[in-house]
């Protein structure tokens, strides 16, 4: 590990509190592998511990140095050079309170180049045909039964069904008596839409 008095010491005691947690990401992605800086705070920061488990398992150490009032020191070091591959959980599995467009799961990673959400669509509901973002859609039908409706035909969705979407391409999909759970992955964008 690197010695205290060499490593670089971040205070941000006097942040505004929105931009201490993308101040310490950008200090530790700046780092090289084996390379630490000391995090000083006025309070035991569990969130951004919390944070760096969902964003780096195993590719950090967390090691605290001081924990008094107004004064906890945190070394950081970085492990590995890129994230650690991780399990998400059973794509038929993930899932929660559906969102104003659907998804009951998405993925959250902060640096990430995919958008990838599992969407939920009732028994019998139609999404109009509409055209699609400007990036390829990778569908995989997780369960459930449905039509995806094209420009000039339909297909029939079943479970583990897999369907490339083109940029652009017009799309519409109507739920079977079942209902319809998909997953969808595709360039990061603004917002991941079935068309909700």
């Amino acid at each position: 590990m690197s010695d205290q008095t060499t490593t670089q010491t971040l205070d941000v005691r006097g942040m505004r509190k929105p931009d201490k947690h993308p101040t310490i990401f950008a200090t530790f992605r700046d780092l090289a592998v084996g390379e630490a800086f000391v995090l000083v705070n006025d309070h035991d920061p569990k969130h951004l511990h919390d944070e760096f488990e969902a964003e780096w398992p195993a590719g950090y150490d967390w090691e605290y140095l001081n924990q008094e009032v107004r004064d906890w020191r945190i070394r950081i070091t970085r492990r590995s050079s890129t994230p650690m591959p991780r399990a998400l959980g059973r794509a038929d599995e993930l899932g929660g309170t559906p969102g104003a467009d659907g998804a009951v799961w998405r993925l959250s990673a902060r640096d990430r180049d995919l958008d990838a959400s599992v969407l939920e669509v009732d028994a019998g509901v139609a999404l109009e045909p509409h055209r699609g973002p400007g990036c390829d859609v990778l569908v995989t039908v997780l369960s459930g039964a449905g039509v995806l409706v094209t420009e000039v035909g339909q297909l029939v969705l079943t479970a583990g069904e897999l369907v490339h979407i083109p940029a652009g391409a017009t799309r519409g999909v109507t739920a079977g008596d079942e209902g319809l759970r998909v997953l969808l992955v595709q360039q990061r964008r603004q917002e991941l839409k079935l068309g909700l």
